[in-house]
């Protein structure tokens, strides 16, 4: 893959993560709170998989997603060691929201999950930002 079509995927998986951000959003209003965590959670990894396009590596399973991510770019600390923390938390949250069918998420868990996905999506814009004028 060449450095353009890398920052073209990249920038579609950051679009796709800003979707599902917007889709929580709209869920958390509705106060569909197990859907709107699951849908942040999702805007977090499309957007971590958009950095991963730079690089030109990715993963099928989610914690691996997750764990190569915190291992060389969070320890590296080209990411804020507290979004890895946060980053984290959503992974948690989502499968309680998914599989627990006890599980009733707060509204201010639910909040922490879409700003976390926020904050996430304006860092790896940011991050990508080195990549579009290649």
């Amino acid at each position: 893959m060449k450095e353009r079509e890398s920052i073209d995927l990249a920038l579609y998986r950051l679009e796709r993560a800003k979707n599902e951000c917007e889709t929580a959003e709209g869920l958390y209003k509705d106060g569909k709170l197990l859907a709107a965590n699951n849908r942040a959670y999702y805007s977090i990894f499309y957007a971590i998989r958009a950095v991963f396009a730079m690089e030109r590596v990715d993963f099928k399973r989610h914690k691996d997603v997750l764990a190569y991510f915190n291992q060389n770019y969070v320890k590296t600390e080209k990411f804020p060691r507290k979004i890895g923390r946060k980053i984290v938390l959503a992974s948690r949250v989502r499968e309680d929201s998914d599989y627990d069918e006890e599980y009733e998420p707060s509204d201010e868990i639910t909040s922490i999950q879409i700003e976390t996905a926020k904050e996430l999506i304006q860092l790896v814009d940011e991050y990508l930002k080195q990549f579009k004028d290649t």
